[in-house]
Parts: structure tokens; sequence; C-alpha cells
């Protein structure tokens, strides 16, 4: 059994066990830590950086998702510097695809929309890219959607140590990045794919959606993928 240390999360002494990340720490200690990327039972990437937390005695932001907590730790969850960083980052997620809310199947039940209304992100100071992206119909009961696409990798991670497929990865660096299927296949053309859906119940955004949902239907079931992960062990 994992030996129990003290890390002191937002001024409150927090037990931990050694080897959790500083947000398993805080979640269950009841703090709040926004993320796009993270799911329970899966691997975490620190892919999306709203998770980014103040530790004492170090100068830079650092992630709570693969930051082990360590003993005597002092963490900081919210504070003025941590807000400015996560509505940039979130700002930068909408002006990098084309994200139109009132028309997105997932409106209202969407995370990257849901965290902009509790971070006060109620406007954008850049310009939009408003790159020409490709809407994939080719699979007969789903739909993937660059143009909502964060580039989150859940659906990768997922379908790799769930399903046990590896249908999806990103493919190309930057701005450039892409999810594909299957070496850049049409998701249709997938020899991998199971059709199980679980990519789609985990996608934070519109990006991979069921199809014959209209604006506002399209929700999502986490629960039920991250339970079968957390049986299964998957999460390294």
């Amino acid at each position: 059994m994992p030996s129990q240390i003290s890390v002191r999360i937002d001024g409150e002494l927090c037990t931990a066990a050694e080897g959790q990340t500083i947000f398993e720490v805080a979640n269950a200690n009841g703090k709040f830590i926004p993320s796009l990327c993270r799911l329970e039972g899966v691997s975490s990437p620190g892919s999306c950086r709203l998770c980014l937390v103040e530790v004492g005695g170090v100068d830079r932001l650092l992630p709570a998702c693969t930051t082990p907590a360590q003993r005597g730790m002092a963490v900081t969850t919210t504070s003025d510097r941590l807000n400015r960083h996560r509505r940039l980052t979130l700002e930068l997620l909408f002006v990098e695809r084309n994200h139109f809310c009132a028309v997105c199947v997932s409106n209202g039940h969407c995370e990257l929309q849901a965290l902009a209304q509790s971070l006060g992100v109620t406007y954008v100071r850049y310009p939009y890219n408003s790159p020409r992206l490709p809407v994939d119909v080719s699979h007969p009961r789903f739909v993937l959607d660059h143009n909502r696409c964060i580039l989150c990798s859940r659906c990768v991670r997922v379908c790799d140590e769930i399903e046990g497929a590896h249908v999806w990865d990103i493919s190309r660096r930057g701005i450039a990045s892409r999810l594909v299927a299957d070496l850049d296949r049409p998701w249709g053309a997938s020899r991998a794919c199971t059709s199980c859906g679980k990519c789609v119940q985990v996608c934070p955004t519109g990006a991979l959606v069921e199809k014959g949902y209209a604006v506002e239907e399209m929700t999502r079931t986490n629960a039920a993928v991250t339970r079968l992960a957390i049986r299964k062990g998957a999460a390294p």
C-alpha cells in the first residue's frame, strides 16, 4: 500500500497517497481544477494546459494532471494569475478552429462552452483563424467535424487503452495538427473501428457526434466509459 503524505491545497491540509497527481488529490478533496483533456481511468497527456496550478517555490505553472503530489507541497488552484492564463487558453482554442455554438449539436452539453461560461470568457480578443476544415460523414453512425476538434486526444486514449482498437491518432504538428483514423483514412473506411462509440461519448465538444441529433441534443455519458476504464485498470 502506498504511504500517505500531506499536501496543502489552497491553504487546506490534504492527505494523499504517494504517486497520486495534484489533480487526483485536489479532486478527492473537493477542489475544482478545470481540464479538457483529462479523463479518469486513462492516461493524462497534459495537453490542454487548463489544469496548470501554482506550486510554492516553483516559478513556472505546473500541469496538475501530470505532476505528482509531494510531501509538504503547497498548491494554489485558483488565483488571478491562473484565471488569466485559463481565459487566454480558452480564447486561443476558440480562435484556432470554427466553434459556432448556436448551430452545434453539443450546444448546452459542451465542456469547452461550459468552461468559457464559468471563467467569464464572453468575447475573444484575437483574430479568428477561420480555417477551411472538412467534416467526415463517411461512418454510418458517427460524424467527425474537424472544425470543433480541440485536439484533447481523449478519443485517441480511450480507443487505445479501453477499446484496444487504436483507430485514432493525431497527425502533423502545431496548428496543422489533425485527428486521423487509420493513418488518415476516412473514418468509414477504417478496418479497426468497432463502432463502439466510446470516442464519441468522451469528446468534450461537438467534434465527434452521433448522426441524427439536432442542436442541444448530443448529451454525453463520460461516466460509463470512465467506470469501464477503472474496472479494466487502463490507466498506467
